[in-house]
């Protein structure tokens, strides 16, 4: 488990970036923080480190956005999920099987459904700065 210290959105940006190198087909990155914590940022970061060209914006609303890149990433919102046929109706369980990177916000709702090898990245205010974020990933066994 590592902790960074972002101070804006560009850095965040840069940190998904660099953790993109670091996965492989198959990959869950598991979001948890709070709204406009910067989640949909690092997934920009992500999509950018695997080579999607497509804008990238918070899929809360569609609830799943597929983007290219290699692997392709698909990018989820599970604010809205709150059964186990919500969280099937999505996908997610066949995108992971197909190779694709995931990048779900709001992994809180979904806790009991994720891979135990799945990415945890923690986003939270760092202190009275508006833009500056810890961020915490917990990459469990691979560590």
């Amino acid at each position: 488990m590592t902790t960074y210290r972002s101070e804006s959105p560009t850095e965040t940006e840069q940190l998904g970036q660099k953790l993109a190198a670091q996965l492989e087909p198959g990959t869950v990155v598991a979001f948890f923080g709070g709204m406009g914590m910067g989640k949909t940022v690092f997934t920009r970061g992500l999509a950018r480190g695997l080579g999607c060209t497509e804008s990238v914006s918070s899929p809360t609303f569609a609830l799943v956005q597929e983007y290219g890149g290699q692997p392709p990433l698909v990018h989820f919102d599970m604010y809205r999920i709150t059964t186990w046929d919500d969280l099937d109706s999505t996908g997610f369980y066949d995108y992971i099987d197909m190779g694709y990177i995931l990048a779900v916000e709001w992994s809180e709702n979904i806790e009991n459904a994720l891979p135990e090898d799945a990415v945890r990245v923690e986003i939270k205010k760092a202190d009275n700065d508006e833009n500056a974020r810890m961020i915490t990933i917990d990459r469990g066994q691979s560590e």
